[in-house]
């Protein structure tokens, strides 16, 4: 089996993300997709309670049983993604392990911890993102093109600051960027106001 780790804030997690995930597992690019929305070290000022990120991603995720949610990173404060991976591919010896990112991540992706253990040992799935020119990136990281598989899936500018923006402004986003349950569960929680 496939499995893809999709990691992020998911602060808060929205349409553009499931979809990413949706189109990875019906073009049968992976088996399944895990979201790991990170911990309190993610240094953000922004970044609400790592519960509510959770049950937000667990709410988007109810209807489809190949997708899940970890709450890895939630419980270990201090992990890095190459430790993420780590221990996805200690739970799931007998699979392959993805790891998907934007082409924004992959731009400066030599920044992170361990980057080249996580390229020689992990695949990646690359989504394209507005202002990244992917086959362009990618020659910096040429030893471990064989691992890298660049998609022809694209996100567009959605994003989740964007969408905190908008619910502070107190402008409806029901249907055009979240789930609807993650929409009702931020105005019961009076998230991002």
């Amino acid at each position: 089996m496939k499995i893809g780790i999709f990691g992020g804030s998911f602060n808060p997690p929205h349409k553009m993300h499931k979809n990413i995930a949706l189109k990875l597992l019906d073009n049968n690019i992976l088996d399944r997709v895990i979201f790991v929305p990170t911990g309190e070290k993610y240094n953000k000022d922004t970044l609400i309670e790592s519960s509510h990120r959770y049950n937000m991603l667990k709410l988007m995720c109810r209807d489809d049983n190949r997708l899940d949610v970890s709450d890895f990173e939630l419980k270990n404060m201090l992990v890095s993604s190459y430790q993420s991976l780590d221990h996805f591919r200690g739970i799931y010896k007998q699979d392959e392990i993805f790891f998907i990112l934007g082409t924004d991540n992959l731009y400066s992706f030599y920044t992170w911890k361990n980057y080249e253990y996580m390229l020689q040992n992990y695949k990646f799935i690359v989504i394209r993102r507005k202002g990244f020119i992917a086959e362009e990136i990618i020659k910096k990281y040429q030893k471990y093109r064989k691992n890298i598989l660049i998609t022809d899936i694209s996100m567009n500018d959605i994003s989740s600051t964007y969408i905190r923006n908008l619910i502070s402004s107190k402008l409806d986003i029901i249907d055009d960027y979240v789930d609807d349950v993650v929409y009702k569960y931020i105005i019961q929680n009076k998230l991002y106001v």
